[in-house]
């Protein structure tokens, strides 16, 4: 990665970043970052995304907890963007979620914007803050703690 970061930020882009992809990778596009502060990003729900097939039949909803991983991997590109680096090497896991609360449903069509600020930074511990919303109106947020894999 470059020092400079050229905005907006593509899906190719996103996955020299983060290890997910299809059917998992839940982030399209970045659209503002601030190094070691803040990041941006969205993802287009769509009718064929695998999820609504069960959940539910007639009635698709984005799960939660897909919201929340979404919020998680941005805070993924915010930690990947600030140092400089790329997905190789380096691996971040999902380790803890607090103060989740999920006030509308996500459903297809929606744009499912992702802002997420990063709180602190203690070793290889990263606490973000992280707030989901859809046409401007909050749909989620939660406070997320990503942790650096040992090699």
């Amino acid at each position: 990665m470059s020092h400079t970061v050229q905005l907006p930020l593509d899906v190719t882009t996103i996955q020299t970043l983060l290890p997910h992809r299809y059917p998992f990778l839940l982030v399209d596009r970045v659209v503002e970052f601030e190094p070691n502060k803040r990041v941006l990003a969205y993802k287009n729900v769509t009718c064929n995304e695998p999820y609504f097939q069960g959940h539910f039949p007639g009635h698709p909803v984005m799960p939660g907890v897909l919201v929340v991983e979404a919020l998680a991997q941005a805070g993924g590109v915010l930690t990947q963007l600030s140092s400089q680096t790329t997905a190789d090497g380096r691996l971040f896991y999902l380790v803890k979620i607090d103060n989740a609360k999920f006030s509308k449903m996500v459903v297809p069509g929606d744009r499912l914007d992702l802002d997420v600020t990063l709180k602190r930074v203690i070793r290889n511990v990263a606490i973000y803050t992280g707030v989901a919303s859809v046409a401007g109106e909050q749909v989620a947020c939660a406070e997320i703690v990503c942790a650096e894999a040992k090699a």
